[in-house]
């Protein structure tokens, strides 16, 4: 299958309210662009400076998002271009991503990334740490930001009870939030191998990589 086939059975296999971030990581321009030219329009990186490199030499109408682990050192990087921020974890990095939305004149988008998997080396918040970020003082002062929703990843298994119960789990803090905070409306949960189970669950935005551009390249 090619990767404008694979692409298009996955859109048309979608419901409507559900966006795709096709997970380009690692992939050629020319394999971007194959995306691109059968309509895809948001590209998900998990590098900042692969990101970088491909936002200068790729069509301007391309929305990048970021939805790797930031540092917050590279932020400056993305600060003039980047649509979204997907693994927002602290209120460090949101102060530092307010900083370059400043510097840039912009408002920047973020998501903030929760922490609903097994496996201790994802990051994210708990919902302990969620509500008491969204609930200082110093978070209502980040006015070069909006934060958009939440993101989380569930555990890496074959389980499909865990994994909806994570998701699950991750959908009843976004409904709690989403009536807190004005124009929370993303909530990016799943991908290649879990996106039909998170969108069961309330994902609004998928993240897809393998399925449409076929194996990762090392």
């Amino acid at each position: 299958m090619s990767i404008k086939n694979n692409l298009l059975k996955i859109l048309d296999d979608l419901p409507q309210d559900v966006s795709l971030v096709a997970v380009s990581k690692t992939k050629t321009k020319e394999e971007i662009m194959e995306a691109y030219e059968a309509g895809q329009r948001i590209f998900g990186e998990n590098k900042i400076q692969e990101m970088v490199l491909k936002w200068s030499e790729l069509p301007k109408d391309i929305e990048w998002h970021m939805i790797g682990h930031v540092q917050r050192n590279k932020v400056k990087y993305m600060g003039e271009f980047v649509s979204l921020i997907h693994s927002v974890d602290s209120l460090k990095l949101l102060k530092e991503i307010n900083k370059q939305g400043i510097k840039n004149n912009r408002k920047i988008n973020c998501l903030l990334q929760m922490h609903i998997a097994e496996e201790q080396t994802k990051f994210g918040l708990d919902e302990g740490e969620l509500l008491e970020l969204i609930d200082s003082a110093e978070f209502g002062n980040l006015k070069n930001i909006t934060v958009q929703g939440l993101m989380g990843m569930a555990t890496f298994t074959d389980d499909e009870e865990q994994i909806r119960k994570e998701f699950a789990y991750l959908s009843s803090i976004y409904l709690k939030i989403k009536n807190n905070i004005p124009g929370i409306n993303v909530l990016s949960m799943g991908m290649s191998g879990d996106y039909k189970i998170a969108i069961q669950e309330g994902s609004t935005m998928v993240r897809i990589g393998s399925s449409i551009f076929g194996v990762r390249n090392k």
